[in-house]
């Protein structure tokens, strides 16, 4: 028998609270708002398992959430729980997926390819005790009742996710790695997309073969590495002209490493229909 929506989830307990604040952490949390049925969340999460273990499906791909495991969950993705442990603890930092639009956050979004095709990272005990220390400041922070209270908040939520990328980053390498073809092919996207953007140069980072790499990507992420090179090239294009009115269109173009202004104009037009002059000037009104 299916159980029925967790109506004293603290998810569901604090909706105001998550859209006045901005952010906030909950916890003793014990499984999904949703019970057995499919959740999406329209917030971004951050799930830190304490204990326990709840099997789930992330985006239909099976995934498990267990002691000192941290999920980073962008909005608009499902999960669904499968199994779930009597002794299963986390705790939520919840975002409100306005507060995205940030820029204090943008390292966030900088994230966001490496995190939502799997995004669980497993910690050691020593950084599972530093994150949880960080948000512990997060936590009493949220009690002071002063005027920055959101801002100290919104700088030290950047600070954990710097942290947290770092020990994702060196956790990489470890033979127990989940999905380790495409969550290098992420982390080296990230550090090389402004200077190769071919399918061919990260296989070969993966020492893989063009076609085999493809496939593996595809496997485990859903998408193929064409499709988040593109993605990723579009997305810190839409950043810079959105954050960097400093920045012309050309200054863009060179930062993404394209040979000319005209090149980027075209490639940014084919992906999303729009010139890149165009898209500031819809972005401003």
């Amino acid at each position: 028998m299916k159980t029925k929506i967790q109506k004293q989830h603290p998810m569901l307990l604090n909706l105001h609270k998550i859209k006045e604040n901005g952010i906030v952490i909950l916890d003793d949390v014990r499984g999904l708002p949703s019970g057995d049925e499919s959740y999406t969340s329209p917030e971004y999460v951050i799930c830190i398992g304490h204990q326990g273990n709840m099997q789930l499906c992330y985006d239909d791909y099976p995934d498990h959430s267990e002691a000192r495991t941290v999920a980073v969950v962008f909005p608009n993705h499902t999960l669904r729980k499968v199994s779930l442990s009597d002794n299963y603890l986390a705790t939520l930092i919840v975002v409100d997926s306005t507060m995205l639009n940030d820029p204090l956050l943008n390292i966030i979004n900088q994230m966001r390819y490496r995190y939502e095709p799997h995004p669980w990272v497993k910690l050691d005990r020593h950084q599972y005790g530093i994150i949880m220390k960080l948000v512990g400041v997060m936590r009493e922070t949220s009690t002071i009742n002063i005027d920055d209270c959101r801002l100290l908040l919104t700088r030290q939520l950047e600070y954990l996710m710097r942290l947290l990328g770092y020990y994702r980053d060196i956790n990489l390498q470890e033979p127990h790695s989940c999905h380790r073809v495409s969550t290098k092919f992420l982390n080296d996207l990230a550090n090389h997309f402004r200077k190769h953007r071919d399918v061919a140069f990260y296989a070969e980072k993966a020492c893989l073969s063009t076609k085999h790499f493809s496939t593996v990507i595809k496997q485990e992420t859903g998408h193929t590495a064409a499709w988040w090179i593109h993605t990723q090239v579009v997305n810190e294009a839409k950043m810079l002209l959105h954050m960097r009115n400093d920045l012309n269109i050309q200054a863009i173009a060179d930062l993404l490493g394209f040979n000319d202004q005209s090149t980027f104009s075209r490639y940014f037009q084919r992906e999303i229909g729009l010139y890149p002059t165009e898209y500031r000037k819809q972005l401003k009104g």
